[in-house]
């Protein structure tokens, strides 16, 4: 390819980042050439960066450019707020591009290791919801330095983000557990691909295929990793078709999670975080329940951790853009050409984007004390009917007129507003950002122990196939029975909304 047939390259931004992206591109000789930067700054607009010049102000100059069919813009300004990286996004658009890249991670960013590989195609979670909270990865995950991590549910929305952040660690090793092949691959893949390009530091990253349901391999897992830290993500999460499946669901969640804290603390695992959910906030669903279990399986195994052993949950609402949320499922109704189907115009739910999710939580990870309940400062709640008129314009088009919505009904297990805490949980302020600390109100209404063996012989049966019982074996009627006598708000809701045989 000659050099003027060479795909142009305009980097939005003439800063630190800016300038390393450019420095890859040339270093590597791919992707193209660099055109111009693109800044607001009058004090380098006019100047020249390594031979690249530097033009501006954006909002002038961006219209002026004669974009061709393969000219690509980088966004690289990762501590501009979300409304700024709107307004870029817009005015490119408007001259004329139609590959829009953006940096994201942005604390990884701050850190100073932007590289190439790191930019991908913008998509509304980058202008969408509110500014995320910058986080020092090298400093916040400095109690993982020469640590070995293990992640649970590894090729998941949230643990393979937190797989990426944890390369910023310094861990010397990173287990990527999970019983999903493909995922795994997957993020596998995609790390040794982020090290290669210079991203992060060299952990020794091991795939690991298993189910942590197994509950002798469960143990053997622990105790060959010789893991420090346990982030537990794992979990079979879509509401509704837990509830046609909510013996999968209590089974898998529940279950797994016992295994998994039990072989923890056999084999001194020094600091175990699960990841929760604000569906487990008075569950209206078994998916909520199981949640709520396994937040009561975390905090009864904090009793028996020894210093300095460290057990806990982190709690937090929706996340956008994980994998079946709604945002996947809006753009590919958009991608169709509509409609785009919204289950209630009064629905709504709290979000957070997964990056500045993971950061928390890792945060939270090596601050957090043994036996403490956390919740993330979600902010306000977002009307899902909103949030879909938003994408709907980002995809350049007009809701109503050139793609439509349609109102499907509420699903079942789903209420039209989630509660991030319990009024007794009394959440209060932490010295860190958006972590809030709960009051542990362990409800004295049931005995967990009692629960968990009247439901073992429903979810497991016994060890030999021939003993299970053929009447309790996947009764889900009789377990869903036995969750509601404990669960009130399960048994309130089920009968509200004359939900039967589940």
């Amino acid at each position: 390819m000659n050099k003027i047939d060479e795909p142009r390259l305009y980097i939005i931004g003439a800063g630190f980042a800016g300038q390393m992206i450019a420095g890859d591109i040339k270093r590597k000789k791919i992707f193209g050439r660099v055109a111009a930067y693109l800044d607001d700054d009058e004090s380098v607009i006019g100047t020249q960066i390594d031979g690249v010049p530097v033009i501006g102000p954006i909002r002038n100059t961006a219209s002026l450019l004669r974009c061709g069919a393969g000219d690509v813009a980088i966004i690289a300004i990762p501590s501009a707020p979300v409304e700024r990286i709107r307004t870029v996004y817009e005015v490119l658009v408007k001259s004329g591009f139609s590959h829009i890249k953006i940096l994201p991670s942005i604390s990884q960013v701050i850190e100073g290791s932007a590289h190439l590989v790191q930019a991908r195609e913008i998509d509304p979670l980058d202008i969408l919801g509110r500014t995320p909270v910058t986080i020092s990865l090298k400093e916040s995950l400095s109690y993982l330095r020469g640590k070995r991590v293990l992640i649970t549910g590894a090729g998941g929305s949230i643990g393979s983000e937190l797989c990426r952040q944890l390369l910023s660690g310094g861990a010397e090793r990173l287990y990527l557990f999970g019983h999903g092949e493909n995922s795994i691959y997957q993020i596998d893949r995609e790390l040794r691909l982020l090290q290669n390009e210079g991203v992060g530091e060299k952990a020794t990253i091991v795939p690991i295929i298993g189910d942590m349901k197994d509950h002798a391999y469960t143990d053997y897992i622990i105790s060959k990793t010789r893991c420090d830290v346990i982030f537990h993500c794992a979990a079979y999460k879509h509401v509704p078709m837990m509830e046609g499946n909510p013996v999968a669901a209590i089974e898998n969640n529940v279950f797994g999670t016992k295994n998994l804290l039990e072989a923890a603390l056999r084999h001194k695992v020094r600091r175990f975080v699960l990841i929760s959910t604000d569906k487990a906030v008075n569950p209206v669903s078994v998916y909520g329940v199981s949640k709520m279990l396994c937040e009561k399986l975390v905090l009864a195994a904090a009793v028996h951790a020894k210093s300095p052993q460290a057990y806990m949950f982190v709690r937090f609402g929706n996340v956008l853009g994980s994998r079946g949320s709604i945002l996947p499922l809006f753009m590919e109704q958009i991608k169709n050409g509509g409609p785009v189907t919204v289950t209630d115009k009064g629905m709504e739910r709290y979000f957070m984007t997964i990056p500045e999710a993971c950061s928390l939580v890792l945060k939270t990870g090596g601050v957090g004390k043994n036996g403490i309940s956390y919740l993330l400062d979600m902010g306000t709640p977002i009307k899902i009917l909103t949030l879909a008129e938003q994408i709907i314009k980002f995809s350049g088009f007009e809701p109503y007129k050139d793609i439509d919505i349609k109102f499907t009904g509420v699903r079942p297990g789903e209420r039209l507003a989630e509660h991030l805490w319990l009024p007794e949980e009394n959440p209060t302020s932490t010295e860190y950002p958006k972590i809030l600390k709960l009051t542990d109100c362990t409800p004295k209404s049931f005995d967990l122990d009692g629960l968990l063996r009247r439901l073992e012989p429903i979810c497991l049966g016994s060890a030999h196939q021939e003993e299970k019982d053929p009447v309790l074996y996947r009764n889900k009627e009789r377990m869903i029975e036995i969750l509601g006598e404990v669960v009130p708000s399960l048994k309130n809701f089920y009968k509200k909304n004359t939900i039967r045989g589940r």
